[in-house]
């Protein structure tokens, strides 16, 4: 590895000066040298397995391999954000090279620690979407990029401060990436130092070793210059043949969505199409093809004339119906509805098994974790007024096999409760989901010392709008419109 020159292919993707006109690799190391070197405070560098961090981290980890060793003492953490929902041909090319960051930083002693961030279950994508029917992400509603990227890396800066008193958090932005990110990187910037100030945490400070690059810089050092923890950097390149960028470390909610790229989600809706998957499949990866249709169909959802087949006229939190305000007439659509959500769960589970059907054995994956499904049922439970607890059932009806449910010790209702209650409703003139609401909120609050809170909890119930869905659109919309807004057979995904 040359440390003087980087010899820079331009291919005038973006305008500027190479940062190797003025710089050898020598002095970009003797800048992170100085400011490593600076303070106690620890390193969190954001890892994507794109480019753009992966030259940061191979910049990082040279110069301090240079350092003598009693001089390598401050601990470095590479984080990476796996959403749960990552684009599958990434997701091993990022475990690996955690994997080997730990092993190769072991045996040459330096002290660099690798960790996997994932959101919490309660925040996870199917959790969401599925169980608490939030409709697709878009880019006015786009719900997922916190939750499943900024929380998990916010949860990780925030126990190492506690630790360690401040933290600086490195990343492989670069200004020639977009005006926005430019805009941002510089709103931020500190005079008089390569540190910038953290757009969230008071006690965390942003290194950006390479926010001058140009792409062509990134191209040609990653080419030019080995990977030091065992990876091949040309592997890397192959990945960007039919996508334009990775998804950045994710450190607020103005990074745009990476849908559009190999690196981003394999569920992104923000985006209008997902080329990169497409091309994935038109050169030979077929097991994908389950993927995208089930993307697609999700994008489908967001259709405004097909919105009403999918969505409750009543919002998911306080039961209320809202009307347009933008100058048209109408329901505004909600949350999903409960009947599709189990279409889309049994959908998903097809689809991880068609999937798994086409790959060897060693390499099977799981679309939806064991703990999201358990999650989903108990929100189903609660929220939903499952009494006849479907997720079980969905899932042995696709899996052929039954999953470790947990066990309600305290009892809860029915398939035949739920019939005899429809029954007795239906005499008394009454919405069956009521009353099951009603002794959901009784059952939660079984046994509890302190029961003050159900009085707020039944509140709750009685304030939403129990009106059936059809005289509701009936008077808001009219009656023309009533059967847009019923949930059909036409309108289920191809299970």
């Amino acid at each position: 590895m040359s440390t003087e020159k980087v010899e820079v292919s331009e291919s005038e993707q973006e305008k500027g000066t190479s940062v190797f006109d003025d710089n050898s690799l020598s002095d970009i190391h003797k800048e992170i040298q100085d400011t490593y070197l600076a303070d106690n405070r620890p390193w969190v560098i954001g890892y994507s397995g794109g480019k753009d961090s992966t030259t940061a981290l191979q910049l990082i980890w040279y110069a301090i391999k240079e350092l003598p060793e009693e001089e390598r003492t401050k601990p470095v953490y590479v984080i990476s954000s796996d959403t749960l929902v990552e684009t599958p041909k990434i997701v091993n090319h990022i475990i690996t090279t955690l994997e080997n960051v730990n092993e190769f930083s072991e045996k040459d002693d330096l002290p660099f620690q690798a960790h996997k961030v994932t959101p919490q279950v309660d925040d996870s994508f199917w959790v969401n979407l599925i169980g608490r029917g939030y409709p697709a992400p878009n880019q006015t509603f786009r719900w997922c990029t916190e939750r499943l990227k900024i929380d998990p890396a916010d949860r990780f800066i925030e126990e190492t401060v506690s630790e360690h008193g401040e933290v600086v958090v490195v990343l492989g932005a670069r200004k020639a990436e977009s005006a926005t990110r430019k805009q941002v990187m510089e709103l931020h910037e500190i005079e008089g130092s390569v540190l910038s100030r953290h757009s969230k945490f008071a006690n965390a400070f942003v290194y950006t070793p390479i926010e001058d690059w140009l792409v062509d810089d990134v191209w040609s050092y990653l080419l030019q210059v080995d990977c030091p923890w065992g990876k091949n950097n040309r592997d890397l390149a192959a990945l960007y043949q039919e996508a334009d960028d990775e998804c950045p470390m994710v450190i607020d909610t103005k990074t745009p969505s990476c849908g559009n790229s190999r690196f981003g989600c394999w569920t992104c809706t923000v985006v209008s199409e997902d080329k990169a998957m497409q091309n994935m499949i038109d050169e030979g990866d077929d097991w994908m093809e389950p993927l995208l249709e089930f993307r697609d169909f999700l994008k489908g959802t967001q259709d405004p004339d097909r919105k009403p087949h999918y969505r409750q006229v009543k919002g998911r939190q306080h039961g209320s119906v809202r009307t347009k305000t933008n100058g048209d007439d109408g329901i505004i659509p909600r949350a999903h509805k409960f009947e599709f959500c189990k279409d889309l769960l049994e959908k998903l589970l097809q689809t991880q098994k068609e999937v798994n059907e086409q790959l060897p054995a060693d390499e099977e994956m799981d679309l939806i974790q064991d703990e999201e499904l358990r999650e989903i049922r108990r929100l189903w439970r609660e929220e939903r007024a499952d009494w006849a607890d479907s997720v079980p059932k969905i899932y042995e009806r696709v899996m052929g096999e039954e999953l470790n449910w947990v066990h309600d010790d305290l009892g809860s209702f029915g398939e035949t409760e739920a019939a005899v209650l429809k029954e007795v409703c239906e005499d008394q003139d009454l919405p069956p989901e009521l009353i099951q609401r009603l002794l959901d909120t009784e059952l939660q609050h079984h046994g509890m010392k302190r029961r003050a809170s159900i009085y707020n909890e039944i509140d709750k119930v009685m304030k939403e709008d129990w009106r059936i869905q059809d005289e509701i659109v009936a008077e808001i919309e009219g009656e023309e419109n009533v059967e847009k807004w019923h949930y059909t057979e036409t309108d289920r995904p191809d299970l």
